[in-house]
C-alpha cells in the first residue's frame, strides 16, 4: 500500500525544513518542492531551498495570509514551514482552510524537539509555550520550581525582556539557557541566569531553556484551585479562596470552553478559570470602570492577559457576547432579567453558579431551584482571628450556592 493514499488529490504538500535548508530534507521533501509548480514561505524559508525551486517562489504577505495559496487551489504547489508545520506553524492555518485531503506534511524536526536533543530533556517532560508574537505575561503560570520549560520567541530582543519578567518576579537565579539558530551553521548555545541577564549579539531565531528558581518572596501560583487572596488586587469585592475554590468545582471548567463571569469584582474567578487550562476562556462584566481595569491589571499579573473585559451591568452588557459553557453570577443576580438572560444565553449543557449573600438574592436562588432543579448547598466558613488577646473564630456571612446544567 502507498504512504500516500491519494497522491493526485494531494495538489498541496507542506515540507518543514531546518536551519540546514536542503541538506537535511528527505527525498521525498526535496522531490515535492523541485516538482511543485508554486513554493510558498517566509523569505528565510525560501532562502533556504533556492537551489531545489524551479517553479515560482511567492514570499508571504504583509500582514501574513495564506490568500496568495488559496488563489492557486489545486495547481501543485508547496508550503514551506519552520521544522514542523503542525508546532505552532503555517500547518495549522491551512488545516482550518482545507479538506485533509488536498495536501500532505512532510515535517522536520520542531525547534522544541531540536533544543530537548541539545539538553537531554525528555520532551514529554517538559512544558513548551510559544511567546511568538503572544504576551510574555503568557509565561508567568508556568513560572514554579521543579518545573522545564522550552519557550519560543519572537525576536533577538525577547530573551532580555523574559529574563527581565523573570527577576521582577523573584525568579533572579533561574538558569536561562538561550538556543540560536538551532541546526544551521549559525548554531549557538549560551547560558545565563535571569538576574544576570548580559547576552548580546542574540540570532533572531531563538528558542530558551527555562529551569525556574524562586526566591523566598516570587509570586508562585499553586495548580490547584483557590488561590491566596493576598495575590488578587481588590477593594474587597472579590470571592474569598475557599469560597472560590468551591465555585471554581462547581463550574467544573473543560478544555476550549468559555465562562461568563458576571459582576467580576477582582476578575478572581475568570482568572483561575483561565489558569485550568491554556485552551480556556472567559469574558468578565463588570460595570464599574476602576474594577473593570483593575481586573485588567490582575489578568496580567497572573499570565492570563486573553482574558476578555466588558465594561457595563447585565443584563444590558451581555448582548452580543460569544456563547458561554459556563456563567458564573457573582454579584448583580437580582437585576431584573440577568437571570433569564443568562439561563437562555448559556449553552446546552452549560453550568450556572450563582453565590448567594443576600437575602434578596438568596430567596431567587431558592424560587429558581424550585422551578428549574439544580442543587443548592450552604457554606459557612470560620476564621480563627485575634480578639482581645486571645484568639476566636470569627464567622464570615454564609453563601448559598445554586448549581444547574441546562438541559
Amino acid at each position: 500500500m502507498s504512504a500516500d493514499p491519494a497522491p493526485a488529490e494531494r495538489w498541496l504538500s507542506i515540507v518543514g525544513i531546518g536551519e540546514d535548508g536542503h541538506d537535511g530534507l528527505s527525498p521525498r521533501a526535496a522531490r515535492a518542492i523541485s516538482s511543485a509548480r508554486f513554493v510558498f514561505g517566509g523569505k528565510r524559508h525560501l532562502a533556504l531551498a533556492r537551489d531545489l525551486i524551479a517553479g515560482e517562489a511567492i514570499a508571504w504577505p504583509t500582514p501574513f495570509s495564506i490568500a496568495p495559496m488559496l488563489e492557486r487551489r489545486g495547481l501543485p504547489s508547496v508550503v514551506l514551514a519552520s521544522g514542523d508545520p503542525f508546532c505552532y506553524g503555517v500547518g495549522n492555518v491551512i488545516a482550518k482552510a482545507l479538506a485533509p485531503e488536498e495536501y500532505r506534511s512532510l515535517p522536520a524536526p520542531s525547534a522544541f524537539s531540536l533544543a530537548a536533543s541539545r539538553l537531554g530533556w525528555a520532551l514529554a517532560d517538559v512544558t513548551t509555550l510559544s511567546l511568538h508574537g503572544r504576551p510574555l505575561a503568557l509565561i508567568r503560570p508556568h513560572l514554579l520550581p521543579g518545573n522545564r520549560l522550552l519557550v519560543l520567541t519572537s525576536d533577538e530582543a525577547a530573551p532580555a525582556s523574559i529574563a527581565e519578567l523573570l527577576a521582577n518576579s523573584g525568579f533572579s537565579a533561574t538558569r536561562i539557557t538561550v538556543l540560536e539558530a538551532l541546526g544551521g551553521p549559525d548554531e549557538r548555545i549560551r547560558q545565563a541566569t535571569a538576574g544576570a541577564f548580559n547576552l548580546d549579539g542574540i540570532h533572531p531565531l531563538n528558542l530558551l531553556a527555562i529551569e525556574p528558581r524562586a526566591a523566598t518572596n516570587a509570586r508562585l501560583l499553586q495548580l490547584s484551585a483557590g488561590l491566596d487572596d493576598t495575590l488578587f488586587e481588590n477593594d474587597g469585592q472579590i470571592t474569598k479562596r475557599e469560597i472560590r475554590a468551591l465555585t471554581l468545582s462547581a463550574l467544573a471548567p473543560r478544555p476550549g470552553q468559555r465562562l461568563w463571569d458576571i459582576g467580576a469584582g477582582s476578575g478572581s474567578i475568570g482568572i483561575e478559570w483561565m489558569l485550568a487550562d491554556r485552551s480556556l476562556g472567559a469574558i468578565a462584566i463588570e460595570p464599574r470602570a476602576d474594577r473593570a481595569e483593575r481586573i485588567r491589571r490582575n489578568a496580567e499579573a497572573f499570565g492570563v492577559p486573553g482574558l476578555a473585559v466588558v465594561e457595563g451591568s447585565a443584563p444590558e452588557a451581555l448582548a452580543g457576547l460569544s456563547v458561554p459553557d459556563a456563567i458564573f453570577i457573582g454579584g448583580g443576580a437580582s437585576r431584573p432579567g440577568v437571570l433569564d438572560t443568562a439561563m437562555a444565553a448559556l449553552a446546552s449543557a452549560g453550568r450556572l453558579v450563582i453565590n448567594a449573600v443576600t437575602l434578596e438574592t438568596e430567596r431567587l436562588v431558592l424560587a429558581a431551584h424550585a422551578e428549574h432543579g439544580g442543587s443548592l448547598i450552604r457554606i459557612a466558613i470560620d476564621r480563627a482571628l485575634p480578639l482581645a488577646g486571645m484568639t476566636a473564630w470569627e464567622p464570615a456571612r454564609p453563601i448559598t450556592q445554586w448549581t444547574w446544567v441546562k438541559p
